[in-house]
């Protein structure tokens, strides 16, 4: 094993990427991992299992970013299974159409990619209900992935960073590490002093913040230097960079 338990080639890394709410930087963070992955030569796996406010049900854009930074060949059927137009929390959009999503369809096709390296992205944050019965954070337990847990790194992210720490711990879900981002460019005073807070508070490994880059070259780099800690062996060019790449596919 690697440092903080991954694999030192890479193989069978596993890693749910949640939230502390809507709109803090997950899609971001993980096709970096995945971007990460793929440079390396290895064939990783992507799923946005749950997916809103799809203008074009048939191109979720969130599920096709992930697909095009894995460079893999998976059908979005198997990376998107769930896809819905409103803007809402999965669950609630199911029920607008008197639809039930499957969990344990969910959880099968997780499983179904085997040994693979394996990036989930999650749906806003840990309690947005997937269902009637179940929300995010039961897909994760059901799972039992560690999580990257993104987080705004302004004034609130203390304590909404902290509720969502204690959650995970409750379920004995373990988190690989907190990353903090900044999604506007205005200045923001407690930004100096968040990461060390939770740090020393929760002590989980905190990386970033990642600063706010409106040019999405320059910031799809920034989310890749951030998140190389955790994959310690691939930073360092071990791992299975040898091995044949996949061939690239961005199309739905």
């Amino acid at each position: 094993m690697g440092k903080g338990g991954v694999p030192a080639d890479g193989k069978e890394f596993r890693l749910f990427v949640a939230g502390t709410d809507t709109g803090v930087g997950k899609t971001e963070a993980a096709c970096a991992v995945l971007s990460l992955l793929a440079a390396a030569g290895l064939c990783p796996a992507a799923m946005k299992p749950y997916e809103s406010g799809c203008a074009n049900w048939r191109r979720p854009p969130d599920a096709m970013a992930l697909k095009a930074a894995a460079r893999c060949d998976d059908p979005l059927d198997r990376i998107c299974p769930y896809r819905f137009r409103a803007p809402l929390a999965p669950g609630v959009a199911a029920a607008r159409r008197r639809e039930t999503p499957s969990f344990a369809r969910v959880v099968a096709l997780a499983r179904s990619f085997g040994a693979r390296p394996l990036v989930i992205e999650g749906a806003g944050g840990l309690f947005v209900p997937i269902n009637a019965q179940r929300d995010i954070i039961d897909l994760i337990e059901a799972l039992n992935v560690p999580v990257l847990l993104v987080a705004r790194a302004g004034l609130g992210t203390l304590n909404h960073t902290g509720l969502s720490l204690e959650a995970l711990a409750r379920r004995g879900i373990p988190v690989r590490a907190v990353l903090l981002t900044k999604i506007t460019e205005a200045s923001d005073p407690s930004e100096r002093d968040n990461a060390e807070w939770l740090r020393r508070r929760h002590g989980v490994s905190v990386l970033g913040p990642v600063p706010y880059v409106p040019d999405p070259v320059r910031r799809r780099a920034i989310y890749r230097r951030a998140l190389r800690p955790l994959l310690p062996a691939l930073a360092q060019g071990r791992g299975a960079a040898s091995r044949p790449r996949p061939r690239s596919q961005t199309n739905g």
